[in-house]
């Protein structure tokens, strides 16, 4: 038998996707299974993008693309950046890539070298803390629990930066709480940030639009930190654009470079007609959301007053993305026909077993105390799921 790499062992795979599939697995046996486990939206890509994707191929945008994206698309990019986040990125320090996961990558495999230190807030998105192994880098965890609405402090920011410091990685609105960091609260980190110009940090605002507060913040909105943030962000959430596969970053030229020289050795440039359909993405006004950003703010609330009825679970209120993530450590240790539930993990293999719905464990993002439930499905498929969680649960003792 081969020997596979040790970077290969060391990694797991992706929770989200490992339970989509085992949700596919079950429905091919007959199940009638609810899948509230992966980051999808259950929309359509709105019909002007799929025009402007059609009108690309027509005219035969079909052949190798700029790695680090076509001119003209960094230019909307840049058009958005200024529109909607007050934030200047020229053309030439926008690299576009095969969905945000990539920019991740490809940011983190720029800046981290062999025992690097990344502080990565916990609950944190899946990806961040194996991307960070991959790059031979330590992930430093901050724990940030619901009582603080699962953000983390000025204080413990600065608790966990050491000379080994690198890198910080962050989503807001977050994956998997729904948290979103107001203006204020990032000030606060930045002016911890600005403290130590050699640390680079990632924000993640891949849910920018998805967002039920006043007005999204952006973290490199502060002049005194701008050189040390790279925002990142993409089409897959808000423009239902999940299969279409493209991410793109803001960053300082130095970085933005750095991405397109990894990204040349890897992918080089990402779908020429995705890109082309991405320019009207990026064109448009995001007033045309609102109609999906109110689905998902009354399906938030339906999740919300669902679980305030079972007894044990508790909740902050999520503030944007599609996700709640309710705190159910009052049922571990509690069991039904002699099978104890121990951890998260087992909580959410009973509920597939015996409420046939799907979620994700939160150990998988960090804290083991909770699990996500993503509310990007209908309200009729949410009220059924809430009613088979709330029976399986009731039957634990």
């Amino acid at each position: 038998m081969i020997e596979l790499s040790d970077r290969l062992n060391a990694m797991e795979e992706s929770a989200t996707i490992a339970m989509s599939r085992k949700s596919r697995e079950l429905r091919a046996e007959g199940k009638d299974v609810i899948s509230l486990s992966l980051g999808e939206p259950d929309f359509d890509t709105p019909d002007f993008i799929k025009d402007a994707a059609v009108q690309a191929m027509k005219d035969n945008f079909t052949t190798y693309t700029p790695v680090p994206g076509y001119e003209d698309l960094r230019q909307a990019i840049s058009n958005k950046f200024k529109r909607d986040n007050g934030l200047n990125y020229e053309p030439n320090q926008i690299v576009v890539s095969t969905g945000a996961k990539q920019s991740l990558a490809n940011i983190v495999l720029s800046v981290v070298n062999n025992g690097d230190e990344v502080i990565i807030p916990a609950p944190y998105w899946v990806s961040y803390l194996e991307i960070v192994k991959v790059s031979e880098g330590v992930p430093v965890i901050v724990n940030a629990g619901i009582e603080n609405d699962f953000k983390i402090t000025p204080a413990q920011l600065e608790a966990a930066i050491t000379p080994k410091t690198k890198l910080m990685m962050f989503s807001t609105p977050c994956n998997p709480t729904g948290s979103v960091y107001s203006k204020e609260e990032l000030r606060a980190l930045a002016d911890v940030i600005k403290k130590y110009p050699n640390l680079v940090v990632i924000s993640d605002e891949i849910y920018e639009h998805i967002n039920f507060t006043s007005k999204h913040s952006s973290l490199a909105q502060f002049e005194d930190v701008y050189e040390q943030i790279v925002t990142v962000n993409g089409v897959s959430k808000a423009w239902a654009m999940t299969g279409w596969r493209l991410g793109y970053i803001g960053a300082s030229k130095q970085i933005a470079d750095a991405c397109t020289k990894i990204q040349g050795q890897f992918t080089s440039g990402t779908c020429s007609i995705t890109q082309k359909a991405a320019i009207a993405a990026m064109d448009a006004d995001p007033v045309v959301l609102k109609d999906m950003i109110g689905a998902f703010e009354s399906r938030r609330l339906l999740v919300l007053n669902a679980l305030e009825k079972i007894e044990g679970v508790k909740t902050n209120i999520p503030e944007g993305a599609f996700y709640v993530f309710p705190d159910i450590s009052y049922f571990i240790g509690k069991s039904v026909n002699g099978k104890v539930m121990n951890t998260g993990s087992d909580l959410c293999m009973y509920l597939l077993e015996h409420a046939n719905v799907a979620l994700v464990t939160g150990e998988a993002f960090g804290d083991s105390n909770c699990i996500r439930i993503s509310y990007a499905a209908s309200e009729e498929t949410l009220t059924e799921a809430m009613s088979r969680i709330k029976g399986a649960l009731e039957k634990l003792k």
